[in-house]
């Protein structure tokens, strides 16, 4: 059956976008240091110069975000790992000397990072700043040129992006695509020298599926049920604090926001009066405060609601938190943050990442019991714990396996720009920050130098005494 003429015409547009940037790229060749730091400079001058419009546009898609959460979470990450790659570039770029065999020490070994070429970037709605511009400056830093397609889901938010980059850039260093989940299809279908997606678990198995058709390489950065344990004994205080700021910036519509708590049996009430109060202490005003964000979209915000609802039809109890939560409803697409007490596997809430301002709370005995109820679910993309006992964290971090860790902390570890991010099994593959990321939008090229004498000629036909000798010491 043949695809209808509108996606075939998109589908030969894009190709043509893409073909521009390859023949460009191989007409002048991989950019040098300073190229490369130019155009860094050039990505982090345009965002500062259009910082308060990004803002307004991510409010206006939203609904309502606060400008100082875009600010703290979206803007200023993205100026410091602008920052750090150009600090650190001539160092990434440098060759490594790697070691040679005994019976090739005539030889030298070394690793070039070389560009890949163009990367896509398929990028999602909950952080459109931050999770477009931060993979584009890595590729850019590892010399590449790139084609962006953001979110459908905050048009406003991609539109000024895709002016911010082309007001920047030529389209033949990076090009921003827009269009619906059509475009995206196509985008992912395109035999880029590597794709980089961030997004959903169910999306990324269709953007890999659609990669691979071209031997494509991928990052996936995906999500999951990021759990947070509580070891017993804590201060339930200052960690309910914590937990529900991880909780609740940007509405709980994080990839790496607390999915779900595991409280020491005995401990839960306590923990969610503690939630309660950090709750009134960081939004006085309710979920109306303009420190609260709204959700995103409609479709979102209806899938929270009926996951909320079922959640309470199946036996839990809902505990909305916050001195005002019941003024939720004034606001569009306003949720009060709730914890849910006495869920189970039977609820979506627990199979399923929430990715909004909503928290089960699961008892445990013992941390090896916490531990299993972990590993008898998909890897997390985070995890994080809490608490005074070695024993249980040193247990913990052994037997459980996560894309990243904070302790006694949450969130944190995303914002090191040395550390690699990304998830393992369904939360993703592959990483970004650091020189993990740099490394994975750079081919690593072996490069073998004989020198004017080589011992491998020993070894070659005809075969005799001398080459019995040397095989004889190899084979030992």
């Amino acid at each position: 059956m043949n695809a209808p003429a509108p996606v075939l015409e998109e589908t030969t547009a894009l190709a043509g976008l893409l073909e521009r940037q390859r023949a460009a790229f191989l007409r002048e060749g991989p950019p040098d240091l300073d190229a490369r730091r130019a155009a860094l400079e050039k990505l982090r001058a345009a965002l500062l110069e259009r910082r308060a419009a990004l803002a307004a546009a991510i409010s206006e898609d939203f609904g309502h975000r606060p400008s100082h959460e875009t600010a703290l979470m979206e803007l200023a990450p993205s100026l410091n790992l602008i920052d750090y790659l150009r600090r650190n570039l001539r160092r990434f770029m440098r060759p490594e000397r790697r070691r040679v065999g005994i019976h090739f020490q005539s030889g030298s070994a070394r690793v070039e990072y070389q560009p890949l070429g163009v990367v896509g970037i398929l990028s999602p709605w909950n952080y459109p700043v931050f999770l477009t511009l931060t993979p584009l400056a890595t590729a850019l830093a590892a010399g590449n040129r790139a084609m962006l397609k953001p979110s459908e889901f905050t048009p406003r938010t991609s539109a000024l992006l895709a002016e911010t980059l082309a007001g920047a850039f030529s389209a033949e260093e990076v090009a921003v695509v827009q269009g619906d989940a059509r475009t995206g299809a196509a985008f992912c279908a395109l035999p880029f020298d590597h794709l980089f997606f961030t997004g959903s678990t169910a999306v990324g198995r269709e953007a890999m599926r659609a990669a691979s058709a071209n031997l494509t390489p991928v990052t996936l950065e995906l999500g999951g049920k990021s759990p947070v344990v509580v070891a017993r004994g804590g201060d339930l205080a200052r960690i309910a604090e914590d937990v529900v700021y991880g909780k609740l910036a940007n509405a709980g519509q994080t990839c790496v926001a607390p999915d779900y708590a595991l409280i020491p049996h005995g401990e839960v009430e306590a923990f969610a009066a503690a939630c309660d109060a950090a709750v009134a202490k960081l939004y006085p005003a309710g979920p109306t405060s303009p420190d609260y964000a709204a959700i995103a979209n409609d479709r979102h915000f209806r899938r929270l609601q009926e996951m909320l609802a079922e959640a309470g039809e199946k036996g839990a109890r809902i505990r909305l938190l916050g001195s005002r939560a019941q003024e939720a409803a004034s606001r569009p697409r306003t949720l009060a943050p709730a914890l849910i007490l006495d869920a189970t596997d039977e609820m979506k809430i627990l199979r399923e990442e929430i990715f909004g301002p909503l928290l089960p709370v699961v008892p445990y005995r013992g941390i090896d019991e916490a531990i299993a109820w972990i590993n008898a679910r998909p890897r997390p993309l985070a995890l994080y714990f809490f608490g005074p006992d070695d024993a249980d964290r040193r247990k913990l971090l052994a037997r459980t396996t996560s894309g990243g860790v904070t302790l006694n902390g949450v969130l944190m570890h995303v914002a090191q720009d040395d550390l690699p991010f990304g998830g393992v099994g369904a939360s993703g593959m592959g990483a970004s920050h650091g020189p993990e990321g740099f490394r994975a939008m750079s081919h690593a090229r072996a490069v073998f130098s004989q020198h004017r004498w080589n011992g491998t000629r020993l070894l070659r036909p005809p075969f005799g005494e001398t080459a019995d000798r040397i095989l004889g010491f190899l084979l030992r």
